[in-house]
């Protein structure tokens, strides 16, 4: 059964579904993005993905493409068409339709698309033995903070890792680890979560967002500052975050088991605060 899709303003069978090739998105990577967790049919941490996507387009200087209630109709359309219990809806917004010139076109629309993606969320079977991941030189531009569509160097760098039998990139840059090529990255050491503080250098992760507050419930101790490759070859723990892969476990550093090469205690019971979290969205 084909997926239902959103193009601008029409659900659509995925085989009919079109934009234009002078679209703005696919000459320039002129776009953001967001992707939301569907956990029982319900939209988890909408809010946050959709204050994300309007800093974003602020921040890029681009026109949202809808009001909010539409947006949010929208993704409930398309969980509702597509009978979607447990997944993400990924959507994308650009600045537009114009001839391709540098400057930002005078009469352009912005567009807005979105589709849904069936995935197991809740009952990952990479949560249960946790995975590897490899270190990368981070090779992105000094705006990461924005949610753009522009990915070529976190492209590059995933697949540097699958082809060395990792599912994860940390990318390093001046010495220290900034982020995974599509997650947020943490260490653990005597019980404290270590992970590098927001700033330009990395996206305020909405999954990130809600382990801090998850933390701050369960009295866990997080510490924001920058850590190093061979910190975290040292730490007790480690893991990631993203929405659609919740948290975590990482076991593997650039060959190295962490933790006795087993998910750890406390990434286990952030990972159960924060499934049971996302059931109760």
């Amino acid at each position: 059964m084909s997926r239902i899709v959103y193009v601008n303003g029409a659900f659509l069978p995925e085989a009919d579904a079109k934009i234009s090739i002078f679209d703005r998105g696919f000459l320039f990577a002129d776009g953001v993005y967001e992707v939301t967790p569907i956990v029982n049919g319900r939209l988890v941490d909408y809010d946050a993905h959709m204050e994300r996507l309007d800093r974003s387009l602020k921040e890029l200087r681009m026109a949202h493409p809808c009001t909010a209630a539409e947006m949010r109709a929208m993704h409930e359309e398309l969980v509702k068409r597509n009978s979607l219990k447990e997944g993400i809806i990924y959507m994308q917004v650009t600045r537009g339709v114009a001839d391709r010139q540098f400057n930002f076109p005078k009469e352009a629309t912005s567009s807005l698309v979105g589709f849904t993606q069936t995935m197991s969320l809740i009952d990952n079977p990479n949560a249960r033995t946790g995975v590897k991941v490899v270190t990368t030189p981070d090779i992105r531009w000094l705006r990461r903070d924005i949610k753009s569509v522009m990915l070529l160097a976190p492209v590059l760098g995933k697949q540097e890792a699958y082809e060395k039998g990792a599912a994860e990139g940390w990318m390093v840059e001046d010495g220290f680890v900034t982020e995974g090529t599509s997650s947020n990255a943490y260490i653990i050491k005597d019980n404290t979560i270590i992970t590098r503080p927001l700033s330009n250098r990395i996206l305020a992760g909405c999954t990130r967002k809600a382990l801090f507050r998850l933390a701050r419930e369960h009295g866990v101790k997080i510490e924001e500052r920058a850590f190093t490759p061979e910190e975290a070859l040292a730490a007790d723990e480690a893991f990631l975050t993203s929405a659609s892969q919740f948290v975590m476990p990482i076991v593997e550093i650039d060959g190295k088991r962490i933790g006795g090469g087993q998910p750890g205690p406390l990434t286990r019971r952030m990972r159960e605060f924060f499934l049971e979290d996302a059931q109760k969205a």
